[in-house]
């Protein structure tokens, strides 16, 4: 029980301390934010419950396929809010472009032969 409660107030202290430091610089706020942090945190703590490599090995594997998938949000989001669309507006399409981009990519990586 401990563990997870280290692992959540870690996890929620590493991502409120980005989020403030984006309220002060956009571009140190998404340097971080850029960083595979919470990639870097699940490995850390899936090997530190499991110690299984292969586990680690595969889950990576999937985040960079997977990551590929995520990249029309930060095209549509700002491209939205620069034509004057509202945030709520701009947020939830842009959520759903890449809920669509990830059925897709799931979809050719499969019939690739591609495994996640």
């Amino acid at each position: 029980m401990w563990q997870l409660v280290t692992k959540t107030v870690l996890t929620a202290i590493i991502i409120v301390a980005v989020s403030e430091i984006a309220k002060r610089s956009t571009f140190w706020g998404a340097v971080l934010v850029s960083l595979p942090l919470t990639s870097l945190l699940a490995f850390v703590w899936l090997y530190l419950e499991t110690g299984n490599t292969q586990t680690i090995m595969a889950l990576s594997h999937g985040i960079f396929w997977l990551v590929l998938a995520s990249l029309p949000l930060f095209l549509i989001l700002p491209a939205l809010l620069r034509y004057g669309w509202g945030f709520w507006p701009s947020l939830g399409l842009a959520c759903g472009v890449t809920v669509g981009a990830y059925y897709g990519l799931v979809w050719v990586l499969t019939r690739s032969g591609i495994q996640l």
